[in-house]
C-alpha cells in the first residue's frame, strides 16, 4: 500500500496527504503499513484536537474499545458519541503513530458545530483487487459539492497544519471527502478558527452493544487486532474470508443450541443473497446488517440470532472496567440506523401453563425400556405421516412441471392469436412501442411417474439406516430412502425417530425390490445416485423430479435419455425450508400393532 506512484498529486513539499474512508479496516490497514516503512516525524489526523487527551487515554486503552463523549453544542443538549476502534484508519494512524515515536497531530478545530459530510463512497473491499492507488484516483473524478461552511472547516484544519514543524516529513490522514477542499484551503494563509473547548469524557461501551456502535462488526475488528502485526504492502485482511468465517462459527452455534444444521445449499444461497443484497447497496461486500438478513431469510430467525451475537464477539471487551460502563444504542451513535426483528425459537427448560387434566407425555420407566420391547421381525410405517409425505411428493410434481413450462415458455409481439393470453409485464416493459405481447406455453409431455428428495449427499456418513418398504395401497408409494437410526432415538415402545437423508418414492405400489443390496445400482458413488438409479428405473412415466441442492451428473441425463426418461431438477433451495423440516422426520414402528398406540408417543 504505497502512495509513491501517486506522489505528484499526494505529495506536496514535506507534505504526504493519504485520503482514507472513515471507519474501514482496509484504510486502517494502509495507513499502518505505509507508517511503518516510511517512518514520517509526524502524523496529522483528522480528529478534534480538543480531544486528544482522550484520544490517547482511549489508545492506550486497546484493543479495548471505549467511546468519547462530548457535548453537540454549547448548551449540552445534545452529545456526540465517538467509537475508538482498532480498525479505524484515524485510530490506526494515532496508534501507530506513538508506536513509531511520531508526533501525532489532530488538526479538526473546536468550533461547534462540525459539518455534516456526506460518507458515499465506493465499497472499500475493491483495494485488495484493483489497489488504493486506483481507488483513490475513481473517487476523486467525482468531487463532493461544497458549500461555506466546509471550506471554513478545512481551513480550520489547513491553519493547524500549516504552523506544524516546516522541517519534519508530515503524513496527513484525512477523509476522502476533504481531501480537496484541504487541499485547495492550503494554498493560501488562513486566519486561526475560533476556539471553543470541549469537556470530553470517555466511557467503556457493555461488549453486548458493540454490535450496533462500531462501524466494522467486532468479529471483524478482533481479526484486525489479531493479525495488524503482520500487515505489510501486500497482507491485507480478507473480508469475504471473513464473513465465511463468520458464517461458519454462527453455524456451530446454531447447531449446538437448537440441533438443526445448516445443509450445504443453504451456505451457497447465503452467499448469493448476500452477494445482491450488497449490489442493491452499491457494495461488494455486505454489511452485518445484510448479513443477518440474509441467515435469517435463508434458514430462520434462530440462525440469524446466531449470527449477530457471533459478529458481535470481542474477546477483550469487559463490561467492568475502570471507567463507567454504558450499554449503548444504535440510535445514540448513528443517524438512520436500521432495525431488523428476529424471534427466536428455542428450546425452553420450564413448561408452560397446560389446561387442566391434559395428560403428561408417556415416559420410560427405566432407560432402555421401550428398546427391550423391540421384535425385529418387521417394521411399518406411521400412516399420518405418510400422508404428508404423499401430498408433498404431488406438490413437487405439480411444481416440476410448471417450473419447466415456464422455461419453455415465450413471449413475442401480438400479430394474429392471442396463443396463451396477453403477458402484462412485457407489454408494459414495452409500452413506449405501443404493442401487446403474448405468452406461448410449451405443454410438457408426459407425467412425473418418481420422485427423489436428497436432503443431505451424506458425505459425513452420518445417515447409516438404509431400507426399502412397499406402499400399502394403491394412492401410496414404494419408498426407499436413507436415514438416521430411528431405534438409536426411541420415542416409544418400538417407535423410533429418525431424520432422512434422502429418499425416493413410486407409484404404482408393491414392484420395488430392495434397492440397496441391488447390484445393478453398485456404480453410484453416492446414496443420492442409487436412488436416481432407482428412479430411473422403476418410473413408469417419461418424468422423474429430482429435489437436491445440486443437479444430477450428466451421464444420469444420458442414461435416463436412453431409457426414454427425463430428470426434471428442482432446487432445494426453492421449496420452504419450514415444510421441508416437517416432513423430514420419520418415525418407523417395529408392527402394525404399534400404529393404534402410536398417537400417544409421536409429536
Amino acid at each position: 500500500m504505497s502512495l509513491e506512484s501517486d506522489a505528484s498529486s499526494l505529495r506536496r513539499g514535506r507534505l504526504t496527504y493519504f485520503p482514507v474512508v472513515p471507519g474501514r479496516g482496509e484504510f486502517a490497514a494502509a495507513v499502518r503499513a505505509y507508517i511503518l516503512v516510511h517512518r514520517p516525524a509526524i502524523v496529522a489526523v483528522e480528529l478534534p484536537a480538543s480531544l486528544e487527551p482522550a484520544y490517547r487515554v482511549a489508545i492506550d486503552r486497546l484493543p479495548r474499545i471505549s467511546v468519547i463523549v462530548y457535548p453537540h453544542d454549547s448548551n449540552d443538549e445534545e452529545a456526540v458519541f465517538v467509537p475508538v476502534e482498532p480498525a479505524d484508519p484515524f485510530t490506526e494512524a494515532v496508534r501507530t503513530a506513538l508506536e513509531t515515536a511520531a508526533e501525532p497531530l489532530l488538526l479538526e478545530p473546536d468550533d461547534l458545530p462540525r459539518p455534516h459530510l456526506a460518507g458515499r463512497y465506493p465499497d472499500p473491499a475493491a483495494i485488495p483487487h484493483i489497489g488504493l492507488e486506483k481507488y483513490i484516483e475513481a473517487y476523486r473524478v467525482y468531487p463532493q459539492p461544497r458549500d461555506e461552511e466546509l471550506e471554513r472547516h478545512a481551513a480550520g484544519m489547513a491553519w493547524k497544519l500549516q504552523g506544524c514543524d516546516p522541517e519534519a516529513d508530515v503524513l496527513v490522514v484525512v477523509s476522502l471527502n476533504l481531501l480537496h477542499p484541504l487541499l485547495d484551503a492550503m494554498e493560501v494563509p488562513q486566519d486561526p478558527p475560533r476556539f471553543e473547548r470541549r469537556d470530553p469524557v470517555l466511557i467503556n461501551p457493555h461488549p453486548d452493544c458493540l454490535n450496533e456502535i462500531t462501524v466494522e462488526y467486532p468479529y471483524f475488528q478482533e481479526r484486525y487486532e489479531l493479525y495488524r502485526k503482520e500487515f505489510t504492502e501486500k497482507h491485507l485482511i480478507d473480508r469475504g474470508r471473513c464473513q465465511f468465517d463468520l458464517f461458519r462459527d454462527a453455524g456451530q452455534s446454531y447447531e449446538k443450541n437448537t440441533g438443526d444444521r445448516v445443509a450445504h445449499w443453504q451456505r451457497r444461497l447465503l452467499a448469493r443473497y448476500t452477494r445482491n443484497l450488497a449490489a442493491i447497496n452499491g457494495q461488494l461486500v455486505a454489511d452485518l446488517f445484510d448479513l443477518v438478513l440474509a441467515a435469517r431469510s435463508i434458514v430462520d430467525d434462530n440462525y440469524g440470532w446466531e449470527v449477530w451475537e457471533t459478529a458481535g464477539r470481542y474477546r477483550w471487551q469487559q463490561a467492568e472496567a475502570e471507567l463507567e460502563t454504558q450499554n449503548l444504542s444504535g440510535n445514540q451513535v448513528f443517524l438512520n440506523t436500521r432495525r431488523l426483528r428476529l424471534r427466536r425459537r428455542l428450546p425452553r427448560p420450564k413448561q408452560r401453563l397446560r389446561p387442566r387434566g391434559l395428560k403428561e407425555r408417556k415416559k420410560e420407566t427405566r432407560p432402555g425400556e421401550w428398546a427391550a420391547e423391540l421384535d425385529g421381525n418387521s417394521i411399518c410405517s406411521y400412516p399420518p405421516e405418510d400422508i404428508v409425505v404423499e401430498n408433498y411428493g404431488r406438490f413437487l410434481k405439480q411444481k416440476a412441471r410448471s417450473m419447466l413450462s415456464s422455461e419453455r415458455s415465450r413471449v413475442e409481439p401480438f400479430s394474429a392469436s392471442m396463443l396463451d393470453g396477453i403477458d402484462l409485464r412485457e407489454t408494459i416493459r414495452n409500452w413506449h412501442r405501443k404493442k401487446i405481447f403474448v405468452r406461448s406455453v410449451e405443454r410438457i409431455s408426459g407425467e412425473v411417474g418418481a420422485v427423489v428428495v436428497i436432503f443431505d449427499e451424506d458425505r459425513d456418513r452420518r445417515y447409516e439406516y438404509l431400507t426399502t418398504w412397499l406402499g400399502e395401497n394403491q394412492n401410496e408409494s414404494d419408498m426407499a430412502f436413507y436415514s438416521t437410526d430411528p431405534f438409536g432415538h426411541m420415542v416409544g415402545p418400538g417407535i423410533g425417530r429418525a431424520e432422512y437423508g434422502g429418499f425416493l418414492m413410486t407409484l404404482p405400489p408393491r414392484r420395488m425390490f430392495d434397492v440397496w443390496g441391488d447390484s445393478d445400482y453398485d456404480f453410484a458413488t453416492t446414496k443420492a445416485e442409487r436412488l436416481l438409479l432407482a428412479a430411473i428405473d422403476y418410473s413408469v412415466h417419461r418424468n422423474i423430479v429430482y429435489v437436491a441442492a445440486k443437479p444430477p451428473r450428466s451421464m444420469f441425463r444420458s442414461l435416463a435419455a436412453r431409457m426414454g426418461r427425463t430428470i426434471l431438477y428442482v432446487p432445494v433451495g426453492q421449496l420452504s425450508p419450514a415444510k421441508l423440516k416437517k416432513i423430514r422426520v420419520v418415525h418407523v414402528l417395529d408392527s402394525r400393532a404399534r400404529r393404534a398406540e402410536a398417537k400417544e408417543y409421536l409429536w
